[in-house]
């Protein structure tokens, strides 16, 4: 039920025309019925960070994640009157104009709605749930033997090519004088517990000979090629909207043009 709800992330772009419409649906669903010590919380995104435009939405579900996350309902900015242009007295519901800390109650996970009505046609309101608790289990504890007939990588890095392929011949030696040593404990240690250079190569098999056969074409420069690694670049979302025309219409504008 909307009983269920504890917050709502408005569209609230701080209009005359466009909050009050939105307010007053929100005090005439969410706000009726409710417990006088549990009012809905209402907040707004953009008075932190502006409107967004066509990623206005997905900015409000990232706050009440985290919100949920951190149980805590943010604080919206230069809300602290009230528009006289709503009945506040018509439902409960009450603006978030402190942060407010967001507890889980009587079992209940906590749950957020989120508005996005944008410039294009947008109407949208989803109910988020947070997740229930991952469950404690017993842990398990890793023999460090692979399943027989189980693929196994070994990972390989240096400072430079050659490094890479002296790295191979050293190991071949180890394996080739303790032939012994578990093919999936050698795997864990050289992924687990070895710097990451920038040259790298890996090989894979199901057992000594494959393996050893293996780091002999790298350390003899045969068959296997030793990668150098790319510097990690930044990662960008873009939302184009529901304003293009055709798919990827904005992908393409962004190649196009530098701003």
């Amino acid at each position: 039920t909307t009983n269920d709800v504890d917050a709502v992330e408005a569209h609230g772009t701080g209009t005359r025309l466009g909050d009050p419409i939105e307010a007053q649906a929100l005090l005439a669903t969410y706000g009726q019925k409710r417990p006088e010590e549990r009012p809905l919380y209402l907040g707004s995104l953009k008075s932190n960070i502006g409107h967004s435009q066509a990623a206005a939405g997905v900015g409000g579900v990232i706050k009440m994640i985290e919100a949920m996350r951190h149980g805590v309902l943010p604080k919206t900015l230069h809300a602290e009157t009230p528009s006289t242009h709503i009945d506040w007295e018509a439902g409960a519901v009450e603006l978030l104009t402190e942060a407010r800390d967001w507890p889980v109650t009587d079992g209940r996970p906590r749950r957020a709605g989120v508005s996005s009505f944008g410039f294009g046609g947008t109407n949208a309101h989803v109910v988020i749930e947070e997740p229930p608790a991952a469950e404690e289990g017993a842990e398990q504890e890793f023999s460090g033997a692979a399943a027989p007939g189980s693929v196994v990588p070994w990972v390989l890095s240096g400072k430079t090519e050659q490094a890479v392929r002296d790295q191979a011949a050293r190991l071949l030696a180890f394996v080739e004088q303790h032939p012994d040593v578990s093919v999936a404990d050698i795997g864990r240690a050289l992924a687990t517990e070895r710097v990451a250079f920038d040259h790298r190569t890996a090989i894979t098999g199901t057992n000594h000979t494959e393996l050893t056969h293996a780091l002999s074409d790298i350390a003899h420069a045969t068959t296997h090629t030793v990668t150098t690694a790319h510097p990690h670049g930044k990662t960008a979302f873009l939302f184009t909207g529901q304003g293009a025309q055709r798919i990827g219409m904005g992908q393409q504008l962004y190649t196009t043009y530098p701003a």
